[in-house]
């Protein structure tokens, strides 16, 4: 398993397709030319609007303008190229959530559709219903690399461990969490809870995120991350689009699940009032 350099990109999307498109580009570009080999952008890549208006303006798989640039330029660049999610309209009323993996050929290797949907009330005034007009997905989904397998998620999966224990046990070495996580839950949870995933499961995890404030008046936490199976914050992204980069060696995550071999040590169990 040899290593390579892996890159978040960090974006501020809003809801003009065509912008996000041009801005994500430019990144990723920025991202080829410091040697990244496997690039992600975050969640909501192409358009960040509310539910109503994101529905509105979403295409079928076919029909959605930004998926055929992201695979020319994953082709030009010759690189793997993860688009954190699209909007993909999949009936009237409902999009799906879904994460694109692409190759350096332009294929689509894989897709995701995000199974665990955004509807909280942290506060009064900030309610989310993302199932309104998101149809959740069913299924896990692991891809292989050149350098081992990745599991793919998408943002409030990151609160199910459970997730990232089946990718884990299916042979990830790596975990893809694009992100668009709120300032609020961001600053309580976001960078304890990526470190947890990566530490439980012995994996690297990169979490490209959304940070900033949106046309739709949502304001995003920002703080893309690259961890390592050990836990530890490889690099860190600020609030503004921008950047990062890492060399991820595979053996690490090897070497993390050799020392502490939990993965072994599942056990069914039942849970019974004493």
């Amino acid at each position: 398993m040899t290593a390579f350099r892996a890159a978040c990109v960090q974006l501020c999307s809003s809801d003009v397709v065509t912008e996000n498109v041009r801005a994500a580009s430019d990144l990723i570009r920025e991202a080829h030319d410091k040697g990244a080999q496997f690039v992600a952008t975050p969640e909501n890549t192409s358009l960040m609007a509310a539910g109503p208006d994101k529905l509105a303006r979403a295409g079928s798989e076919s029909a959605d303008r930004a998926l055929p640039a992201f695979r020319d330029l994953a082709e030009e660049l010759g690189i793997w190229l993860l688009v954190g999610s699209l909007a993909i309209k999949v009936s009237s009323t409902k999009t799906a959530n879904r994460s694109f993996l692409i190759d350096p050929k332009g294929a689509i290797a894989a897709r995701y559709d995000k199974l665990h949907l955004f509807d909280v009330d942290l506060s009064f005034d900030e309610r989310h219903r993302e199932s309104s007009t998101v149809e959740a997905g069913n299924e896990a989904i692991t891809a292989n690399l050149p350098w081992g397998k990745v599991g793919m998620s998408v943002c409030y999966d990151l609160r199910f461990p459970q997730l990232y224990r089946a990718l884990a046990h299916a042979g990830a070495f790596l975990f893809t969490i694009p992100s668009a996580f709120t300032v609020e839950t961001g600053e309580a949870h976001w960078h304890v809870l990526l470190r947890a995933r990566a530490i439980e499961n012995g994996a690297f995890v990169l979490a490209p995120a959304q940070g900033g404030s949106h046309a739709s008046g949502r304001a995003t936490f920002g703080h893309s991350l690259i961890v390592s199976p050990w836990g530890e914050v490889l690099t860190e992204a600020g609030t503004d689009p921008c950047v990062i980069v890492a060399d991820i060696d595979p053996s690490q995550s090897a070497e993390a699940r050799a020392r502490i071999p939990n993965l072994l040590h599942d056990r069914p169990f039942r849970v019974r009032q004493g």
